[in-house]
């Protein structure tokens, strides 16, 4: 018998859950396991985890919309945060988020259409003495200017293709 697309989320749900356990202080482990399978936390997704959890829907679409490294939608192969504290402003930030927006053809909170990118605000990112600051992915690049975005955007390209590769590489 086939079991359907949604019978097989259940299942790995299921599995993931068995390997956290069913207390409300394994929901976050839990939640990253389900979007580093599948990219992101879908309504099904959270629905299924609330049930097996014993705890209302709303409280896990909370935490979901609540931590900016848990979605809800898929997100580009690299998702690049800009941060947007006061010290990375005063750094020149501005100049920055235009030459991201310009480059990449979004504004914040979007996607390329190709799926590469994702571009987001980030509130602090913990680099306020080497500002501007941004993230791709994980990995932090601190004092950011324009002509430094293309070099980061090209890196990005570059490592497209490389299944597996974990940090970009600028040159």
């Amino acid at each position: 018998m086939l079991s359907t697309q949604q019978e097989q989320r259940v299942a790995e749900i299921d599995a993931i859950i068995e390997r956290h356990g069913r207390s409300r202080s394994a929901l976050i482990p839990i939640l990253q396991d389900v979007q580093r399978r599948h990219d992101a936390i879908g309504d099904f997704a959270m629905q299924a985890i609330a049930d097996r959890l014993g705890i209302h829907p709303v409280e896990v679409y909370g935490v979901v919309t609540f931590y900016a490294f848990l979605n809800e939608d898929c997100r580009g192969r690299f998702v690049i945060r800009l941060c947007r504290t006061i010290s990375c402003d005063l750094a020149g930030r501005d100049a920055v988020a235009n030459q991201l927006r310009n480059d990449l053809g979004i504004e914040f909170g979007g996607t390329t259409a190709d799926g590469r990118f994702t571009l987001e605000w980030a509130n602090c990112i913990g680099m306020c003495d080497q500002g501007p600051a941004l993230l791709v992915n994980d990995q932090v690049f601190t004092h950011v200017t324009p002509e430094k975005v293309h070099d980061i955007l090209s890196a990005c390209t570059r490592a497209f293709g490389l299944h597996g590769a974990q940090e970009v590489q600028v040159r």
